[in-house]
């Protein structure tokens, strides 16, 4: 329990100096399943949770973005709903969009959490001052994360990522506020 209390510290000191959030999309912002339609239509489940805490993430300054290998217009469309500008899609490789996109943000690594939830997500969880996997990553993707959300993929989990920024940041309370 002590070194689980001293690995929090030492995650919200870092997340004290988090400008930036990068979110891959199957398995951290949706729960992996993808809906294909004979019609060619793609579908996927957002959770509300987790759009909330983006909007909420996003009213205290910090950015947000989007780095998957996927391409797909409900991406675009549910980042667009959220006021998400980052949006890096079709990226076989996502270490070049996240030096493209720390480069044209003026930020350093450490200035940067990155949730991931499967082996692609590793080299840039590895890269970051945060690298979180969801509670249901791959096993190797859970050994090599500095911290591990509680919530599932799609269940939550982006929301928790949130939440321990501005909790670290000391901007929840003013955000919850607004809502008494």
């Amino acid at each position: 329990m002590k070194e689980m209390n001293k690995t929090k510290a030492i995650i919200q000191q870092k997340a004290k100096a988090i400008k930036l959030l990068v979110l891959d999309v199957d398995g951290v912002l949706t729960d992996r399943k993808i809906y294909l339609a004979d019609s060619g239509h793609e579908y996927k489940a957002f959770n509300s949770l987790d759009g909330f805490g983006i909007k909420m993430l996003l009213k205290t300054g910090v950015q947000v973005a989007i780095i998957t290998t996927r391409n797909s217009p409900v991406v675009q469309r549910r980042m667009h709903e959220l006021g998400v500008k980052h949006v890096y899609q079709g990226q076989e490789d996502k270490n070049l969009a996240l030096q493209d996109l720390v480069s044209a943000l003026n930020l350093t690594l450490d200035q940067v959490a990155y949730v991931g939830d499967d082996l692609p997500d590793l080299p840039l969880m590895r890269k970051v001052g945060i690298g979180i996997a969801v509670a249901d990553a791959a096993s190797y993707v859970l050994q090599h994360a500095d911290w591990v959300t509680r919530a599932k993929g799609g269940k939550g989990a982006v929301r928790e990522v949130c939440e321990l920024i501005m909790e670290a940041q000391q901007t929840l309370a003013r955000i919850c506020e607004q809502y008494l």
